[in-house]
């Protein structure tokens, strides 16, 4: 009976849950509806009455348009056939835009094409150079540290320049010392701050050789033994200095007057007699014959009193040029080699500026500067054509407008002559004032050998 009766209990316990314990959940499910029943009317409420509300109403005008419809459909038919038109014309319009479009475009390919094959090829170009460079760096590192000192690159104690373009600075040197590393090696080997090696003739065939300005920097030049001043100017004009006024070590001669009289001396001596002060030097360019030879006085006569004031004498041998210049108040720098002699000491002595550079070095001086500037025997046809046409060119571009150039006795063959010379100065573009052509007359010459002697203007526009 208790079995029975708990059985019950349970039975109605499950009736119970059935029933009624599933109430609470519904009474939340009726008033989740309840709220959204709510809040849809308010919603409903605030569109009706809020700022948003929609007029339900259909105006009377619209209503017009309607019952009005078939009275405008022919003219919204005509709007439709002009649009039509419209759009067919820019449908055209658009067409041919598009055909320009694209011909510009295989145009744009091409050029691109073409500037890509350009870049190519400068891209090229400069890889060459940056090659040469960096070889060139190479080189010289390679080589003993004077070297790298005096030729290598040098950093800008304040970085970047603008007046450089750069934060290095370059040495200016011959780029022909690179192509001779072993004498480059054996020309900078001395002590730092000791005394220059005594090597004249191997100095100048560095230059010769395209090694211009030479590197060497860092030495002391040997001075004279027992010096003595130099005679006081004018006299000095034509006074042989003394022995001791130079180092005779590289020359056969060890005296000046061992050089005065290497003219009586077989063999071959650049400028043999032009130390001799007493000789042919003290008439040189006194006397105007009409021929080759010009007088000196003849030539300056060609221009207004006192407008020659300044020049270069190219090649001037000892100096004599430059010295009757100076006679006349004029004053002339003589640029020469010391080969075969002392000649820039020599010069130097008399009172008289010298520059020690080969006819291979471009001219420093600035453009349109110089009044005159005169060459006798240096330059002729032993130089190769496009150097001499570069010299003519910067003798040309250091005169001034109106300026000189006497060209005294230039040696050449009778072919060249014509063929060569005569074009190439029409081509730098002198005006010819005085010219004269005549068989060279030394004894033992060939009948074709020639000497040409010009006086020269650089048109004043």
């Amino acid at each position: 009976m208790g079995v029975g009766a708990s059985e019950d209990h349970r039975h109605a316990s499950y009736q119970k849950k059935q029933n009624g314990g599933g109430q609470p959940q519904t009474r939340s499910s009726k008033f989740r509806t309840f709220i959204l029943i709510v809040l849809t009317n308010l919603f409903t409420i605030y569109i009706l009455t809020g700022p948003y509300s929609f007029d339900l109403e259909v105006p009377s005008s619209r209503l017009q348009s309607f019952t009005n419809w078939n009275s405008t459909s022919s003219t919204l038919a005509a709007e439709l056939h002009s649009t039509k038109q419209q759009l067919a014309t820019s449908h055209s319009v658009i067409t041919d835009l598009l055909h320009r479009l694209n011909s510009t475009n295989l145009l744009l390919q091409s050029l691109l094409i073409e500037l890509s094959t350009r870049r190519s090829t400068n891209s090229e170009d400069d890889n060459d150079v940056h090659q040469s460079i960096t070889t060139a760096r190479q080189l010289i590192m390679n080589l003993p540290r004077e070297v790298q000192l005096a030729m290598g690159p040098h950093k800008l104690p304040l970085g970047f320049h603008p007046r450089t373009g750069s934060d290095e600075i370059h040495p200016p040197v011959g780029a022909g010392c690179l192509n001779y590393p072993k004498e480059l090696e054996q020309f900078l080997t001395y002590e730092v701050g000791g005394e220059c090696p005594l090597d004249d003739v191997f100095a100048q065939r560095m230059m010769l050789r395209g090694c211009e300005p030479l590197p060497r920097r860092r030495c002391h030049p040997r001075s004279p033994r027992n010096y003595v001043n130099p005679t006081p100017f004018p006299e000095s004009l034509w006074t042989t200095p003394a022995d001791t006024s130079i180092v005779w070590e590289p020359y056969t001669c060890k005296s000046y007057k061992c050089l005065v009289d290497r003219k009586k001396f077989p063999g071959f001596f650049d400028c043999k007699d032009c130390f001799d002060l007493e000789g042919r030097e003290k008439v040189r360019w006194m006397v105007d014959r009409g021929g080759l030879d010009f007088g000196m006085d003849q030539v300056l006569a060609t221009r207004p009193r006192g407008t020659i004031r300044i020049g270069m004498d190219i090649g001037g041998g000892s100096g004599t040029f430059a010295a009757r210049m100076r006679e006349r108040n004029i004053t002339i720098i003589t640029s020469t080699m010391n080969l075969d002699g002392p000649f820039n000491s020599f010069i130097a002595s008399r009172g008289l500026i010298s520059i020690h550079f080969s006819v291979s070095q471009r001219l420093p001086f600035f453009e349109n500067t110089m009044d005159i500037v005169h060459s006798m025997h240096v330059l002729s046809n032993w130089i190769p054509d496009v150097m001499l046409e570069f010299t003519l060119y910067d003798i040309y571009r250091v005169l001034r407008p109106g300026g000189l150039f006497w060209l005294d006795h230039f040696f050449c063959f009778g072919s060249q002559l014509n063929g060569t010379y005569i074009p190439m100065l029409d081509r730098v573009g002198f005006k010819k004032l005085r010219w004269h052509a005549g068989k060279k007359l030394d004894k033992g010459a060939d009948k074709n050998e020639w000497y040409f002697s010009a006086l020269l203007e650089k048109p004043m526009s």
